[in-house]
């Protein structure tokens, strides 16, 4: 599997670009700023992208959504609970936190679901705590988490957001550490890519957890 990390905006936000090995089609996660330079990525590596996946809707994951989906048609993927917040681009300025560019998600997802796009078998994992609908892609064929906020090399998600909750995110943390192996690669919404078995023996946030 090819992905490409792009740390973006203020809030130095992980955008992914991802796709099959020489695939011709990818999906996005997060993109959360700076579109020229997401479109441009997209439109060097030749690829058609078949969908703009979205693990939560804070500003800083969703502020290249628009111009990204205008400019490649690719349809947007967002959780049902957030959809609302998506729309709404006026939201975060109420909080001091900026501006974006509304969009209406295309599609919407509980958690659950598994997705074929792009060649790749993707599934939907609803792992809230950070944010209320939060999502974690998984392409367990590839052994790799797209975990937005839930889990960072050495930290986790903040939780003082409105809708945020530590209970909430520790059982989501957990779930992803029973079901899948230590060797998953992270790939997170912030800081540098880990694994669930560094952050299951080095996390001190998971110490309760493990």
């Amino acid at each position: 599997m090819d992905v490409r990390m792009f740390t973006v905006g203020p809030f130095q936000e992980n955008c992914f670009l991802v796709r099959p090995d020489g695939g011709e089609h990818a999906v996005i996660v997060d993109p959360g700023d700076e579109a020229e330079k997401l479109i441009g990525a997209i439109e060097a590596l030749g690829v058609k992208l078949d969908a703009i996946l979205l693990t939560h809707t804070h500003i800083d994951h969703i502020g290249a959504v628009a111009s990204v989906a205008a400019t490649t048609g690719a349809p947007v993927y967002c959780p049902r609970i957030e959809v609302p917040i998506l729309a709404d681009g006026e939201i975060f300025a109420r909080f001091g936190m900026g501006r974006f560019e509304p969009y209406d998600a295309d599609e919407v997802l509980d958690g659950g679901e598994h997705l074929d796009l792009a060649d790749l078998a993707i599934e939907v994992i609803f792992t809230p705590g950070h944010s209320p609908g939060h999502v974690t892609y998984a392409i367990e064929d590839e052994q790799a988490l797209f975990s937005g906020d839930v889990l960072f090399q050495g930290s986790v998600g903040r939780v003082d957001l409105p809708g945020g909750d530590w209970n909430t995110l520790a059982a989501s943390i957990a779930g992803l550490l029973d079901r899948f192996p230590d060797e998953t690669t992270v790939h997170p919404g912030h800081m540098g890519l880990t694994t669930l078995g560094r952050e299951r023996a080095t996390n001190p946030f998971l110490t309760e957890l493990v």
